[in-house]
Order: structure tokens, then sequence, then C-alpha cells
């Protein structure tokens, strides 16, 4: 139950708080390399994260995986717990071992959940605009650029509406065939949830 919760605890911390924590972690003069350095670790003394075209994207990318990564955690586990137990025991008994256990009983059993579970995070990749805002504004030169900074900045900065919405749109119809293929293989391969 404590991991459940130690999983859990980032996805209830506001995006906006989360952000602030990771930007003072990462920051090249009061983070986690200076401190480091301090040690005498000096390995990440001159790596800026959040500051390096090559490096900020997939630091953002990391912040925002950790903060769900919690709320994955957790079902997965929830539709784990929901698998018979005489399954396995029934596995056990005709001499399968752990790999087939998993591979012919917890797999099919958890994959609507792990099916579903794709199809939000497909459809939550697209909303990342919080903590790209946060903590790199689209930069360092456009690295950390996504279609929801670009829409933003279309919108408000450049007062481009009509481009703006084009991206919405975009969007929107990425999402709508991202749900639509997941609808058909639910479908086809009739998994029940």
């Amino acid at each position: 139950m404590l991991f459940r919760l130690l999983y859990f605890i980032p996805y209830v911390i506001a995006t906006v708080v989360s952000a602030a924590i990771w930007r003072q972690i990462l920051s090249p003069t009061s983070g986690l390399a200076p401190a480091l350095a301090g040690l005498g670790i000096p390995w990440l003394e001159d790596v800026n994260f959040l500051g390096d075209g090559r490096l900020a994207l997939g630091a953002v990318a990391f912040i925002n995986n950790w903060q769900w990564w919690g709320f994955l955690v957790v079902i997965f586990l929830a539709a784990m717990q929901s698998i018979e137990p005489s399954l396995y025991e029934a596995a056990q008994m005709d001499g399968a071992g752990s790999w087939r256990e998993f591979w012919h009983i917890t797999l099919p059993s958890i994959r609507p959940t792990f099916m579903f579970l794709s199809l939000m995070t497909v459809i939550w990749s697209f909303l990342v605009f919080d903590y790209i805002y946060i903590l790199t504004q689209g930069g360092p030169a456009g690295a950390t650029d996504v279609l929801s900074t670009v829409m933003y900045r279309a919108a408000f900065s450049e007062q481009q509406a009509g481009y703006a919405s084009a991206i919405g749109v975009i969007l929107a119809l990425i999402s709508a065939a991202t749900v639509g293929g997941y609808l058909y293989l639910r479908r086809r391969l009739r998994w029940e949830i």
C-alpha cells in the first residue's frame, strides 16, 4: 500500500508545482548537478538539461512521464489483481513456469487495460502543454515545441487565430483517428473492458 501511495503522489501534485520542483532540480546553477559536484561527483556539472537543445525534449518527456507513471502503475496493479488466482494454480499444476504464466494468463487478462491506457497515453501526449510551457516555453530554439505550444503561441502571441484553429482541428483529427483505431481493434478482437 505504501508503494502505491508513493507511485501515485506525482499524479496528485499540481503540474505547476511539479514543474517548478523539477526546474529547480535540473537548474545548472542551483540544482542537482552543482550539489553532486560539491560532493565530488562532477560528471553532470556542465550539463544543462533544459537549456541544451539535444537534451531539453527528453528532459521534459521524462518529467511528464514521471507524473503519469503512478496513475498507470495503480491501474495496472488493479488489473493484475483482478485476474482469477485459479488460472495461475491450474497453470502451475500443468507445469507452466513464470514466463508462460505471464505470457498466457497475465498478458491476455490485462490486454484491454493495456490497450486502453496506451490510447489514453497517446491522447494525453497531445496535452503536454503545461510542462513544456513552464519549463522551457518551447525553447531552446524550438527544441521542445509541440503542436500545443505552437498553437498557443500562434493564438496569443502572434494573433493568428486561424492558424491556431487549424492546429486545433489537426489535433482533434489525430485524436479521433487514434480512438477510432482503438475501437476498431477492440471490436475486431472482441476485447472486454
